[in-house]
């Protein structure tokens, strides 16, 4: 037999907790407490409620404080309020608080159960909401980043292991990596997923008006403060605050940075009051935030404190086979996005894009799909349609020209299987070498080796490791 929901009843009246106790226990396991001191020293014990039936007036605690308490420490507890003293006022005050309903003694049983059923009903669903939830974000937590190259895959498990704890990150790589994309990942991944999330582009601001976009600020407070605004730290209690470029903030205000980070309060620009705030931060920064701080443009303290965890973006140059995937996710992006229909690239095209450098990253390779599709006047991409400047650089650098014989002769599956049997050889047959060398998954590596079925015509041994 499945076990019984739990029912905790609170009343400092024991003719009512018995009550109820004798009406409910026939459904549920009800346990009752005489006080909120005393219903929350049961919760501690290890007492698992399902429902609290509480009392609103009671000595000591009320039941608004019991509510509060149980819902940031028991989330999961379903709270109904009870009182002889209703009112609207009152309903209202405990439904902002959190409460599930409310009811006025003396209290009708039958309208009780009927609401302490529907209660669980809504915690069961609310809990297969949260698991579909926490499963989707877990396969897709991370859609928009994209990448199966080993320096990818690296980042990717280090998002995992970083997003669910409370942990400051610093994101370094150069710009176009998609730095706030991985804060964005953290952020749907995390805890406070439910919460805001908030960025904010530090470089584009002076020192004076960054610390009032940090910060917010009285009315009057300087000249054009005409009224009172909340800052970013603000907007993102209970969720992310993400700072982008973050070398670029003024020594001044690297001060007051420490100051919440460390005490999590602060005061609004031309403000006495103390704010307290409760935020994760993110940094992101294209500069090398250690030679800063060598240089003393970068205080050394606050470094410590945003760089608890590091990730490091790798430039596109150097994962050159996410390119193709990266290319095909844009492609059906822009194409949705203007109505048009190419099914896709031609070996020259990819090879093109393939063998170019990419100095502005996964940004640089979106704006070129982009203007290719925009510009397209065939159902497939050629490499006519690749951007000039790209053909140009691939065509002319003397440092890339010995790649683009190899990559233009014969078709693009001949190449790639020549490329793959090559570095297959190198490795002895180690796939997973292999595969981070060629900077593809384990399993892309499988499906191209399935995909050929001529190994043992190039010479590669068609040892057991090959052939499964």
């Amino acid at each position: 037999m499945a076990d019984r929901p739990v029912i905790l009843v609170v009343d400092d009246d024991k003719n009512t907790r018995d009550g109820l106790q004798r009406a409910l226990q026939r459904h549920y396991d009800v346990v009752t407490a005489e006080s909120s001191d005393a219903a929350l020293a049961l919760l501690a014990g290890g007492t698992e409620a399902d429902v609290l039936l509480s009392d609103l007036r009671m000595p000591g605690a009320d039941g608004l404080s019991l509510l509060r308490r149980v819902n940031a420490q028991y989330p999961r507890t379903v709270c109904i309020l009870l009182t002889a003293y209703g009112s609207v006022e009152t309903a209202v005050e405990a439904m902002k608080q959190g409460a599930y309903d409310f009811l006025t003694k003396p209290i009708n049983l039958d309208h009780l159960d009927m609401l302490v059923a529907r209660a669980l009903k809504s915690r069961d669903l609310e809990k297969k909401v949260e698991t579909l939830e926490s499963q989707l974000n877990e396969k897709f937590g991370m859609e928009s980043i994209i990448g199966e190259s080993s320096a990818m895959r690296q980042v990717f498990e280090i998002i995992r292991q970083t997003a669910p704890t409370q942990a400051s990150v610093l994101i370094q790589g150069a710009s176009g990596t998609g730095k706030e994309l991985v804060a964005q990942a953290i952020h749907r991944l995390s805890t406070r997923s439910k919460g805001p999330f908030v960025a904010v582009h530090c470089a584009a601001l002076s020192p004076t008006l960054l610390e009032s976009e940090l910060f917010g600020h009285e009315k009057g407070a300087f000249t054009g403060a005409t009224a009172q605004r909340k800052g970013r730290f603000e907007m993102a209690d209970g969720g992310t605050l993400f700072l982008d470029e973050v070398s670029e903030i003024d020594p001044s205000i690297q001060v007051k940075l420490l100051r919440v980070l460390e005490e999590r309060t602060f005061e609004r620009v031309g403000g006495e009051e103390t704010i307290e705030t409760d935020i994760r931060l993110i940094a992101a920064t294209n500069r090398d935030l250690r030679a800063y701080v060598k240089e003393g443009k970068f205080r050394e303290d606050l470094f410590f404190r945003l760089n608890v965890v590091d990730i490091l973006l790798p430039p596109l140059s150097e994962r050159a086979g996410d390119i193709p995937l990266l290319t095909d996710r844009f492609l059906k992006e822009y194409c949705g996005r203007n109505g048009k229909r190419i099914e896709g690239l031609t070996p020259d095209a990819v090879n093109l894009l393939t063998a170019y450098s990419w100095p502005g990253n996964v940004r640089e390779l979106r704006n070129a799909v982009e203007k290719m599709v925009v510009l397209s006047r065939s159902e497939r991409l050629t490499a006519r349609d690749v951007p000039a400047n790209i053909r140009d650089a691939v065509r002319g650098h003397a440092g890339i020209l010995g790649r683009v014989p190899a990559l233009m002769t014969g078709s693009l599956a001949d190449t790639e299987r020549r490329k793959i049997m090559a570095v297959l050889e190198k490795n002895g047959g180690n796939r997973t070498r292999a595969a981070d060398e060629l900077g593809i998954s384990r399993r892309t590596l499988h499906r191209k080796l399935r995909e050929y079925r001529e190994l043992q015509a190039d010479g590669v041994p068609a040892d057991e490791e090959l052939r499964t």
